[in-house]
């Protein structure tokens, strides 16, 4: 496949035609990704003449956990789909394939990005703060547990987008992340508008198989303490931060 027909953002298919690719494509495996505690691997597929990268996580290369249940590609596919309702365009296209090479799992678009760039470095650039602002109000509301610097990343067109959300939407809060330098500061009212559409029409459809029933609803009552403070969330522990940072 020539670079013409992968998947910079802003050139190549259409949003419509790599989700068609991901879903009915021939996958083949890559290689691996460093520095990954789960099994992750970098996959193309291809359908057509169209290939797309993306991140194949498979449900038998995880690591049980004492603190989340078995599963934690579906909450990959939650937080798109959760991003997605919303319009806020933090989370890769990512859905379920059964048909791998290692059984099922997430599959999500890769981002081709410039991956010398993470969450400290970009934060000086004020022209991505309310991406950031954004992402920060998201990982509250889909209680992110490890937003870690390098889980923001940056794409050819200024895009900051949010990877690596298996550790996500437990009933119990836990989040932890490294985007604590906006707490205080007001929510922009068009993400309020969003989250006040998000409790008025409920969550949705395709949560309902992907999260538990407490999970779904802590969701809700997350998006609600948002839209009655108005603020993001400061950390007055200082313990809500993952390791390592980066």
């Amino acid at each position: 496949m020539s670079e013409d027909e992968l998947t910079a953002p802003g050139s190549g298919p259409t949003e419509d035609r790599i989700a068609e690719v991901l879903r009915r494509g021939e996958v083949e495996l890559l290689g691996r990704m460093p520095w990954s505690s789960n099994a992750t691997f970098l996959v193309e597929a291809s359908l057509e003449q169209t290939a797309v990268r993306a991140i194949y996580k498979p449900h038998a290369g995880e690591r049980p956990l004492w603190d989340f249940p078995d599963g934690l590609y579906r909450r990959e596919i939650a937080a798109h789909v959760l991003s997605d309702h919303l319009g806020w365009d933090i989370v890769p296209l990512t859905i379920e394939r059964d048909d791998l090479v290692h059984g099922v799992g997430s599959l999500q678009r890769f981002i081709d990005a410039d991956f010398e760039q993470h969450y400290f470095t970009m934060l000086e650039d004020e022209s991505l703060h309310p991406q950031f602002i954004r992402m920060a109000t998201f990982d509250f509301v889909c209680n992110n547990t490890d937003r870690k610097g390098g889980h923001c990343l940056l794409d050819a067109d200024g895009h900051v987008w949010g990877i690596d959300n298996g550790l996500s939407f437990h009933a119990e809060f836990k989040l932890r992340t490294v985007i604590w330098d906006f707490g205080g500061e007001p929510i922009p009212e068009a993400l309020l508008e969003d989250l006040q559409r998000l409790v008025d029409d409920g969550l949705p459809d395709g949560l309902s198989r992907l999260l538990g029933a407490f999970e779904r609803d802590a969701v809700l009552v997350r998006a609600r303490a948002l839209l009655r403070s108005g603020v993001l969330p400061v950390d007055d522990t200082g313990h809500r931060h993952p390791w390592p940072l980066v």
